[in-house]
C-alpha cells in the first residue's frame, strides 16, 4: 500500500499539507501523493511546481463534478418541508451523487494507508462514503467553522437525527459527522458554537513556527514566483506608510465586491500606499480598477507574505478573514466583521452564525 493521501480544495489546503509534511522525520518526507481538486479552484501552474518542489511522489488532478453537473439530482434537492419525504430524498442523493463521481474519480484511494481529504462537503467525501474508505477530515480553512459551521447549518432542524443517519451512511454529513471520517483537525476548539466528538486539535501556528529556512524558501517557490520582483517593485511604488488590503470572492455580485474595494481604500487608506491581495476566488480585475494601488500578483495564501524578508505592513485589512490571525508582518491588523457586508447584500447571505 502508499503511504498517504491529501485532497487539496484550495491554495490553503496546498498550505496546510506542506507545513503537515515539513514536521515529518525526514525520512518520511517525499512519500505522500496530493491531489489538486479542479472543482472549484484554478491551480495553475502550481501542480508543476508542487512536482519540483521535492516533497511529494505524486501530484494528480482530481476531477470532481458539482451535483450541479447531473440534472437527474434536481428533484432530489426540492423542500418538501416534510422529514419523511425530506430524509427519503436525501438518501437517494447522498448514493447516487456519489456513484456519479465513479467515471471521474481516477485515483485508488483505496491504495493508501491514509487519506487526508479538505472540505469533505464536496463529492469526494460523499464518494469515500460510499467506497467505505476511511479518511481523516481537516478544516478547510484557518477557524472556518467560527464562521460557517457547514455540518449543522446544511442540516439544521432535526440535527440529532440526521446526524444518527450519517454515522450508520444512510446519509452523509461532512465535518466528522460521516461513518468513515475518523477524525478532523481542527485549529481551535475554543472558538467553535459547537463540538464534535471526532474533532481532534492541531494548531496551525506551531506547524509555521518550527519551519526552517531552506523549507520557508521552498514553500515560497511554490506560492510565489516572482517574490523578489515583487519586493522590488513594492519598494519602488511605496513611500511610507504601506497597508494591505485582503480581498475576498463575497459578495457574489463584482460590482459590490469593486465598490467594496473603493470604499475601503477611502475610509481606512487615507494617506497610505496601497497592496491588494486578492483572493485566489476573486476575478477581479484589481490592476485595471486601481492602477494607484500595488496588486499582488498569483495566488497564494496570505500567510506565505511571513516568509517574505523586508516586507512590513503599517495595517492588514480584511473583512472576515480569519487568517490574519497568523500574519507577522504587520503592526496592526483590522477584520472588520462579515456584518460590513450588511450594505452591500442581504445579509441572509453572509450571516451564518445564527445556527
Amino acid at each position: 500500500m502508499d503511504e498517504r493521501i491529501y485532497v487539496c480544495h484550495t491554495f490553503y489546503n496546498v498550505y496546510v499539507t506542506l507545513l503537515k509534511e515539513c514536521s515529518l522525520p525526514k525520512e518520511r518526507q517525499g512519500q505522500a501523493d496530493i491531489a489538486l481538486s479542479t472543482m472549484s479552484t484554478d491551480f495553475s501552474g502550481l501542480r508543476r511546481r508542487l512536482e519540483d518542489c521535492g516533497m511529494f511522489a505524486h501530484v494528480y488532478l482530481l476531477d470532481e463534478k458539482r451535483d450541479s453537473t447531473f440534472p437527474e439530482l434536481e428533484k432530489y434537492k426540492k423542500s418538501y418541508h416534510n422529514i419523511i419525504r425530506h430524509l427519503y430524498n436525501r438518501i437517494i442523493y447522498t448514493k447516487k451523487l456519489a456513484k456519479l463521481q465513479e467515471p471521474y474519480m481516477k485515483i485508488d484511494f483505496a491504495r493508501y494507508r491514509e487519506v487526508y481529504v479538505y472540505c469533505d462537503s464536496d463529492p469526494i467525501g460523499y464518494y469515500l462514503n460510499y467506497k467505505h474508505i476511511y479518511y481523516h477530515a481537516l478544516e478547510d480553512g484557518l477557524d472556518c467553522l467560527k464562521y460557517l459551521d457547514g455540518a449543522h447549518y446544511d442540516n439544521r432542524g432535526h440535527f440529532k437525527l440526521k446526524a444518527f443517519l450519517s454515522s450508520l451512511n444512510v446519509i452523509f454529513i461532512q465535518n466528522g459527522y460521516g461513518k468513515y471520517c475518523l477524525d478532523m483537525e481542527i485549529n481551535d476548539l475554543s472558538c467553535l458554537r459547537h463540538t464534535c466528538p471526532r474533532y481532534k486539535v492541531v494548531p496551525r501556528k506551531p506547524l509555521e513556527l518550527a519551519l526552517d529556512q531552506g523549507q520557508k524558501r521552498m514553500i515560497l517557490r511554490v506560492f510565489m514566483e516572482d517574490a523578489d520582483e515583487f519586493i522590488r517593485e513594492l519598494g519602488e511604488k511605496a513611500s511610507g506608510d504601506c497597508i494591505l488590503f485582503l480581498t475576498q470572492p463575497h459578495p457574489q455580485s463584482e460590482e459590490a465586491r469593486r465598490q467594496i474595494c473603493h470604499d475601503i481604500i477611502r475610509d481606512y487608506c487615507q494617506g497610505c500606499h496601497v497592496v491588494i491581495k486578492p483572493h485566489p476566488r476573486d476575478l477581479i480585475d484589481y490592476a485595471a480598477l486601481r492602477p494607484d494601488c500595488t496588486v499582488i500578483r498569483g495566488k497564494f495564501p496570505v500567510e506565505v507574505l511571513n516568509f517574505l524578508e523586508g516586507v512590513h505592513f503599517r495595517k492588514v485589512i480584511s473583512i472576515a478573514t480569519t487568517a490574519l490571525d497568523t500574519i507577522d508582518f504587520a503592526e496592526e491588523k483590522i477584520n472588520l466583521g462579515d456584518t460590513f457586508w450588511d450594505k452591500y447584500e442581504d445579509p441572509a447571505q453572509h450571516n451564518w452564525r445564527t445556527v
